[in-house]
């Protein structure tokens, strides 16, 4: 039996062909893409995005999607015009079951690929040992450093380096940001306060690269231990956690956010495993399997600044850089923080994690029109 292929002429199925990078960055994946290879209409590259993911479908079954939260992200990267950058950095966070793409927030692990991607794809050219890559985040208009080995002008996957939610190890990939307070709402505390109260719970409403709205666990009759299962199964605790965060995201200044997922959930607890605080982080309707490296920013913000729900159970010091833990679902995740205070003016100087990352293929994807 002979089989023939057959092209199809016509024209309204005829798909893009657009150059891509499928990488692991922190405990997230996805595809990177060159910002230039896009449309620069935001519904037509969105349209894109979802048919490169293969959503609206719970399975994602005709694109790159993973059928999960953390495995359904894409990073647009491309040369920056602005000054003393070298690239510029938006994430979307694409919805399995429904046609939305969402640039709001950002994401600090997908960002860890930035680096390598760009040098991979001659945006940056490599030096020998390391290579240093400054990024600009256009999600929160937040600038990282990113510090990529290369030896010999090559980038380098391998190393001893191992971070919770993830197998294995891998080569360090350092990211220090800056300009990380008010990315969004344009102040620490949107509020003006340390600490609100929303349908009588107590909260801290707080943009420090990542909105936020923290609440420690025990105020809603939680212990902060709990799971995903646990929160997938609990409809009344998530409504009332949505119905606290949408009051709150108004508050901020981010007008409705029911149909965004800014700001994200921080359920908080005393640590158990000799780290700073305990986090549960929601995406918000729903767990995520770690942490998220931009809301652990936010988390380890908050547990340093006075009159916080977070600073009032967390362990921490007064000195001004604070090596902060914070323990999560699946293990660890350290901050590193210089904070700047002088009398009743406080704020984040910079703040600093390590990640890792790994090049998982490179070629071509087809996005139907």
């Amino acid at each position: 039996m002979q089989f023939m292929m057959v092209q199809n002429t016509d024209k309204s199925m005829t798909q893009h062909a657009i150059p891509c990078y499928l990488m692991r960055g922190g405990s997230s994946k996805g595809p990177y893409l060159n910002i230039a290879d896009l449309p620069a209409d935001p519904a037509a590259r969105d349209a894109i995005l979802l048919s490169i993911m293969g959503s609206p479908d719970y399975r994602q079954i005709d694109g790159l999607g993973g059928a999960e939260f953390l495995t359904s992200k894409v990073a647009m990267v491309g040369t920056s015009s602005r000054p003393c950058i070298d690239v510029d950095y938006l994430f979307a966070q694409v919805a399995i079951d429904a046609p939305i793409v969402d640039t709001e927030p950002p994401c600090g692990n997908m960002l860890a690929g930035v680096g390598p991607y760009a040098i991979e794809t001659g945006l940056v050219a490599a030096t020998d040992d390391v290579t240093r890559v400054m990024i600009f985040n256009v999600n929160t208009n937040a600038v990282i450093e990113a510090i990529v080995q290369t030896p010999q002008g090559q980038v380098n996957y391998e190393g001893d380096v191992e971070i919770d939610g993830v197998p294995g190890s891998s080569a360090p990939v350092v990211l220090n940001f800056s300009n990380v307070v008010g990315g969004k709402t344009g102040a620490l505390l949107p509020t003006g306060n340390a600490c609100d109260t929303i349908e009588g719970v107590e909260v801290s409403c707080v943009d420090a690269s990542m909105p936020m709205v923290l609440i420690q666990a025990a105020s809603i009759g939680l212990i902060g231990d709990e799971d995903a299962g646990f929160f997938s199964s609990n409809k009344e605790v998530m409504a009332r956690i949505e119905s606290i965060r949408l009051i709150a995201g108004e508050r901020m200044g981010l007008g409705d956010v029911s149909d965004t997922v800014v700001p994200k959930v921080g359920l908080l607890s005393k640590a158990a495993a000799g780290g700073a605080i305990r986090s549960r982080y929601l995406t918000p309707h729903s767990l995520h399997a770690a942490h998220a490296v931009t809301g652990g920013i936010c988390v380890a913000t908050a547990a340093c600044m006075p009159g916080s729900v977070a600073n009032e159970i967390a362990n921490v010091t007064t000195e001004n850089k604070q090596r902060i833990v914070i323990e999560h679902i699946a293990g660890k995740l350290e901050i590193m923080l210089e904070i700047e205070a002088e009398g009743t003016l406080w704020t984040i100087k910079t703040a600093g994690v390590v990640r890792t990352a790994r090049k998982i293929m490179s070629g071509i994807v087809y996005a139907q029109k």
